[in-house]
């Protein structure tokens, strides 16, 4: 399986739907909390080009918000 990597903040509605998308589908994922994590703000920003959340890799390839129809394809699911 692809390495999943989601960048949230805790309060973002789209983000706990990704990340429930994840566990109902028994997907694993590392979370960044960007709200507090300076860093992996940057890094988020540098891949996306986005400030906005959640910013999902998947193997290398960015979905900007929470689009079940991508994240199905790109994970094969």
């Amino acid at each position: 399986m692809k390495k999943v990597e989601i960048y949230s903040t805790p309060v973002c509605t789209y983000c706990a739907a990704a990340k429930e998308f994840f566990k109902k589908n028994n997907v694993p994922y590392t979370e960044y909390d960007v709200a507090s994590d300076q860093a992996k703000r940057a890094e988020m920003l540098e891949k996306s080009g986005q400030m906005g959340v959640p910013v999902i890799d998947v193997g290398g390839d960015i979905v900007v918000g929470f689009d079940e129809k991508i994240l199905r394809e790109l994970l094969v699911i």
